[in-house]
């Protein structure tokens, strides 16, 4: 039902139990947080947590006196959460990106768009969109999510990936169907490859080492 990178928002009670077991300094952000209507991030699930219950995270913006970033993470019932939706979709996000971007990344949504390939954003660049918050330095990467459904999706998502990357410092991770996701580069390079090497993927539950072919398997084949 939860992915990795799922955007969800509480409800009172939700936030109560959030606030109860967050530390006094997290607070006044926290507070911030729920005030600006923003939503927390799902991720992966932790060991010790109850059925029933969803691991989230509040990835707070850098501190402005020494850049350093303060993530505070605990679980959440589903009941606490009244509304959630997959990660931002990338067209979402592009008002949000530095000006030196954002013709590139037009470009590239406009491209997955004609191709039928699925692209969305996390991370800094997600997390300044829906916030307005300050998130993104010259030094961030743009973390895009390609989420093919077909094979032909995936291949052409890569290709378009790898091009505009040598203009933009794009990383992120493919998600394939049943929810693991690897690395859009370190899968790319497994394909480029000796046969048999495996890439990390990570889910809801668990990371391992799977052959791409696993992966592969996942995904609908096209006929013409």
């Amino acid at each position: 039902m939860f992915a990795r990178h799922d955007l969800v928002w509480l409800t009172s009670r939700g936030w109560q139990r959030v606030r109860s077991g967050a530390p006094q300094a997290a607070l006044p952000a926290l507070d911030r947080w729920r005030d600006g209507g923003w939503p927390a991030v799902v991720r992966r699930t932790e060991a010790g947590m109850l059925p029933g219950e969803v691991a989230i995270g509040f990835p707070l913006p850098p501190r402005p006196e020494d850049g350093g970033k303060l993530k505070f993470g605990c679980a959440v019932e589903m009941s606490d959460i009244g509304r959630r939706t997959r990660a931002l979709p990338l067209v979402g996000a592009l008002d949000a990106v530095p000006a030196q971007w954002r013709e590139g990344l037009e470009a590239l949504e406009r491209q997955a768009a004609d191709a039928g390939v699925s692209l969305s954003v996390y991370g800094s660049v997600a997390l300044a969109a829906l916030t307005g918050q300050y998130y993104l330095t010259p030094l961030s990467d743009i973390d895009v999510l390609l989420q093919p459904q077909t094979r032909r999706q995936l291949m052409v998502g890569l290709d378009l990936l790898s091009w505009h990357a040598g203009i933009l410092p794009l990383d992120g991770e493919v998600v394939f169907p049943d929810g693991r996701a690897v690395a859009w580069k370190e899968l790319r390079a497994a394909f480029a490859g000796a046969p048999g090497t495996r890439v990390l993927t990570k889910g809801l539950d668990r990371i391992a080492l799977v052959l791409p072919e696993a992966l592969m398997a996942t995904l609908e084949e096209e006929h013409g």
